[in-house]
């Protein structure tokens, strides 16, 4: 059953990364009647890729859906860190968290990236700290937040359980941000509330900042595991998959 789920890993990731462009594209001009149609269709793709995927993963889903939606209301919706288009909080940014999550888990567990893993984590290194550093020095926008998340993303790349993840999670983050930003889905703001931290748009480490998410729900899965109806007969499944979807036995950069 693993090795199905492993197998459609790569078409999960790429199906989410075109739902981005093609609901960010339309949200461009939508109503809030639209923007609340689009929220429902994420919903409703949402709960059809993971109809397909284990207790695990959809116990991981949700707790990134209740975090990011918490934190998109506190610096979105109240402290303004960045903004959205019509000034709130989209319908489809909640279930659009747990696609990106979903994306993310699914090309770092993928064979693809299993056979890449040192490769695909040097890469992430790299490439993000010589966006932070251009962030930092040369960019036209100085963007220290941005530095500062990136230092997030090397902590849980190298000691945290499940490397690929984080190192997956920045390539999809930052295309999701990429996109978001450049079609004006969202925009941050040049400082945070304090004015004190610069912010790039988007900023440069920003898949660092999204890492919390991603180790909140590896955190709490268990948790929300052993309180799932149906945990007598799957406990020591769930504790395989969890152990797949954290990529543990998969070698870090210096390990």
């Amino acid at each position: 059953m693993l090795a199905s789920w492993r197998d459609r890993d790569l078409g999960v990731a790429a199906l989410v990364a075109v739902w981005v462009l093609v609901a960010l594209g339309l949200d461009t001009g939508a109503s809030l009647l639209q923007q609340r149609l689009l929220g429902a269709g994420t919903w409703l793709l949402l709960a059809a890729l993971l109809r397909g995927q284990s207790r695990a993963t959809r116990a991981q889903v949700a707790v990134v859906v209740v975090f990011a939606s918490v934190v998109e209301y506190v610096f979105a919706g109240w402290l303004g860190v960045y903004v959205y288009r019509l000034e709130n909080v989209p319908a489809f940014v909640p279930p659009g968290h747990g696609l990106v999550y979903l994306a993310a888990l699914c090309l770092g567990r993928s064979g693809w990236a299993r056979r890449r893993a040192r490769s695909l984590l040097g890469a992430t290194l790299v490439l993000g700290g010589a966006w932070a550093l251009w962030g930092v020095l040369l960019a036209p926008r100085q963007d220290v937040l941005g530095a500062f998340w990136f230092g997030c993303l090397l902590v849980f790349a190298r000691w945290g359980r499940s490397p690929l993840l984080y190192a997956a999670a920045f390539v999809v983050v930052s295309y999701l941000e990429i996109v978001g930003t450049s079609l004006g889905t969202w925009a941050w703001q040049p400082h945070d509330p304090t004015g004190l931290v610069s912010i790039g748009n988007p900023p440069s480490g920003i898949a660092g900042g999204y890492a919390w998410f991603d180790a909140a729900a590896l955190a709490a899965a268990p948790w929300l595991l052993r309180r799932w109806p149906g945990r007598e007969r799957t406990s020591g499944a769930a504790a395989r998959e969890l152990a797949v979807d954290r990529g543990e036995g998969v070698p870090q950069p210096g390990g």
